[in-house]
Order: C-alpha cells, then sequence, then structure tokens
C-alpha cells in the first residue's frame, strides 16, 4: 500500500517529535528544579496537610495521586524552553526541519512519559498501606494517560514568555499551579466545598483527574466519568493550540 503524502509528513513529525521527547528525558529528568518542584514539593506539600489529621484512604490515595501526576506532568515543560533558550538551542531546533507543534509535542511527551511513571508511586504506597484497590482499571489508565497529557500541555503553556531565566517561567508556573490544587476537591472533596467553591471547580483540568482517580479506586465520583473525560480532553486540545500561539509570538519577540 502506498503512504500518502499528508500520511508520510504526520509519520515524519511524529518521529521527530519521538526524538525530541527522548531527547529532553534523557537531559531534564534528573535536573534539580523537576525532581524538586515535580516530585519532593507535592509530597511534602501533602504530607504538612496530612499528616496529624484523621483523613480516610478514600481522600488520602486519590488525592496524593492526582496531585502528583499534576506537578510531575506540568514540571518538565516550563523548563525546558528557557533552558534551551539560554543554551542556544531552542533557535537551532526550529532551523531543522522541524515545525514548532512537532517540537512542543515532543516537549509535551516527555511531561506525559515523567508524570505517568512518577504517578504509579503513590498508587503503590495505597496498595501496600491502605490496601487499595482498582474497582475501574481501564478508567484509571485513561484518566492518567488523558490527565498526565493535559498538564503536561499545560506546562508548555506556561513556558512561552520569551525569557531565558528557567526561575521566572517557574514562578509564573507556581501562580497558576498551586490556586487549582486548592479549588480541585483535593484537600476537600468536592461534595464538602462551598457553593462558591463547586461552581469555580470546573475551571480546573485537576479537579476532572482527581475526580476519575477517585472513581476508578472506590467507584464514587462527584461529577460523570464521561464528563470528567470530556473537560481533560478540551482542556489538553486548548491548552495545546493556546501554547502553540504563544510561542510563536515570543518567537518572533526574540528574533526582533
Amino acid at each position: 500500500m502506498t503512504k500518502t503524502p499528508h500520511f508520510s509528513a504526520w509519520l515524519s513529525s511524529l518521529r521527530s517529535s519521538l526524538i525530541i521527547a527522548e531527547k529532553n528525558a534523557r537531559i531534564y529528568y534528573a535536573k534539580p528544579p523537576v525532581l524538586i518542584f515535580g516530585v519532593l514539593f507535592p509530597l511534602f506539600l501533602f504530607l504538612a496537610f496530612a499528616l496529624g489529621r484523621e483523613i480516610p484512604a478514600q481522600v488520602l490515595v486519590p488525592g496524593l495521586v492526582a496531585m502528583t501526576l499534576f506537578f510531575t506532568s506540568s514540571s518538565v515543560g516550563p523548563l525546558i524552553t528557557p533552558w534551551e533558550r539560554n543554551a542556544r538551542t531552542y533557535e537551532r531546533l526550529l532551523t531543522t526541519p522541524l515545525s514548532l507543534p512537532s517540537l512542543l509535542l515532543g516537549d509535551i511527551l516527555a511531561g506525559l512519559v515523567f508524570g505517568i511513571t512518577i504517578s504509579v508511586v503513590p498508587l503503590f504506597l495505597g496498595f501496600i498501606f491502605f490496601r487499595t484497590g482498582i474497582v475501574h482499571p481501564l478508567v484509571l489508565a485513561v484518566d492518567m494517560f488523558l490527565g498526565s497529557l493535559c498538564f503536561a500541555c499545560l506546562g508548555v503553556l506556561l513556558s512561552s514568555p520569551a525569557t531565558e531565566a528557567p526561575s521566572q517561567v517557574m514562578m509564573l508556573s507556581a501562580l497558576v499551579r498551586f490556586p487549582l490544587i486548592f479549588i480541585s476537591g483535593i484537600f476537600i472533596p468536592l461534595g464538602e466545598l462551598p457553593v462558591w467553591g463547586r461552581v469555580i471547580a470546573p475551571i480546573s483540568p485537576l479537579t476532572y483527574a482527581a475526580d476519575l482517580v477517585k472513581y476508578s479506586l472506590y467507584g464514587r465520583s462527584f461529577y460523570p466519568p464521561p464528563l470528567n473525560f470530556a473537560g481533560l480532553a478540551l482542556f489538553s486540545l486548548g491548552f495545546f493550540i493556546i501554547a502553540v500561539k504563544l510561542h510563536k509570538r515570543s518567537l518572533v519577540k526574540g528574533l526582533l
């Protein structure tokens, strides 16, 4: 069967994105800011909230899994672009036969794999210490993929400012991510939030991922699972489209 030009171009673009993702994984996974902001920080934040309080496993385990997925997936993207701008490799990559969306997709795939891999750890901790089972394994698998994809897209979006200083991007990232945590039902279940909290909870993509984790492990959720899946998919698409536009604008500013 002869491959069409469009299919060949799409395949070549995907191959380029996978190469970028592999490069990012080798270079950036072990960077201290990624490990601190992506792994250690959410763990200590959750422990500071949970220690000394009688929090049921139905809240503790899904919240820790969802927050780990959120922080790890969104921690790689905000650091890649400023580091590569500083090393003068960002523009060099774009001078190759590589489109900006393909480059950003490679960054997203790196965040996606990192998020899913690290988020397996709190799941195993839940199995060991709380005898947590999985009621809906397929829902959990799709949630881990869609949630990690969504948060990785958010991370790439946050890396769009035209700066070479990772600290500036991480400051912006913190300003965006922290409010999302506290309105997403991580620390307080959605059903126990005040009315205003339940009104603003849907604006956070973490709300849908955390609700699906709870449904996967315990068979209960605040929103219907199809709504949660739709929310994650729409946020992923929206974040990616906006990220491409903002990165193009930043690239033009950098060339002027």
